[in-house]
């Protein structure tokens, strides 16, 4: 399976030199979320060039993959540190507007926090007890999250192992953004790129473009088998940070 990497402080310090430790607690939520979009994202993109069949809908698929990165990728406790801010990039909108947009593509951002910590927790149970109460799983859930985990990666299994063959198929491709703002993400997307090319491949050549978008948005777009993170959403990101830690 894919090669792991070292703890959250120690990565940090390796792809962003120039970050002011008293900003640091702010960079790595920053950081934590980035990788946790672009692995949604990589999602769509696997979903699309692996023709990997989905039964239901290919968001909750795509979440269930990033969870999944995030645990096989990771050592321990940067598993937890990115697990753990990411969890909260799923309240932004709910936080925002107080509404539920029952009509989306996605589900609901409430069920798809505890969707998220549910199945990462899943994976490790006794490790991550104290992570699900900070995060306030229920327990009547709880009970449920290791088969959650469990049938999430047979499920993805195949799919990975087909991945896990450098050499026999197509690395990932970076493009970085030129526009101000662009330089933290730049930098946390390059590395990561540059590191899963090292391990996967895949039938066909995916791009990962960071550019302005006029709005804080990410997305996979299977026309260009491109996917995007617009250089906005950085800023929306450390909002997000302040309002749910301060």
């Amino acid at each position: 399976m894919f090669t792991k990497v070292m703890t959250c402080a120690a990565l940090l310090l390796s792809v962003l030199p120039f970050v002011a430790r008293s900003d640091a607690a702010q960079d790595e939520f920053v950081a934590s979320n980035i990788l946790a979009i672009f692995y949604h994202e990589l999602g769509h993109a696997v979903i699309d060039v692996m023709d990997v069949p989905i039964f239901g809908q290919e968001e909750d698929a795509a979440d269930v993959m990033a969870v999944l990165l995030i645990d096989w990728l990771f050592e321990e406790e940067t598993a937890q540190a990115i697990a753990y801010d990411s969890a909260f990039g799923y309240l932004n909108e709910a936080d925002h507007d107080g509404e539920i947009a029952w009509w989306d593509l996605h589900g609901p951002d409430e069920q798809r926090f505890y969707n998220h910590v549910c199945l990462f927790y899943g994976g490790n149970p006794e490790a991550r007890d104290d992570l699900a109460a900070d995060l306030g799983l229920p327990d009547e859930r709880a009970e449920t999250c290791p088969e959650e985990y469990d049938l999430a990666a047979d499920s993805w299994g195949m799919v990975f192992d087909e991945m896990d063959r450098a050499g026999q198929g197509e690395p990932m491709t970076f493009i970085p953004g030129t526009e101000k703002g662009s330089a933290f993400v730049n930098d946390i997307l390059g590395e990561e790129v540059g590191r899963m090319s090292e391990d996967i491949a895949l039938p066909a050549r995916i791009e990962v473009r960071v550019e302005a978008c006029d709005e804080a948005n990410a997305f996979y777009d299977p026309e260009e088998r491109s996917i995007i993170f617009c250089s906005e959403f950085v800023d929306h990101l450390r909002d997000l940070f302040d309002s749910s830690f301060e």
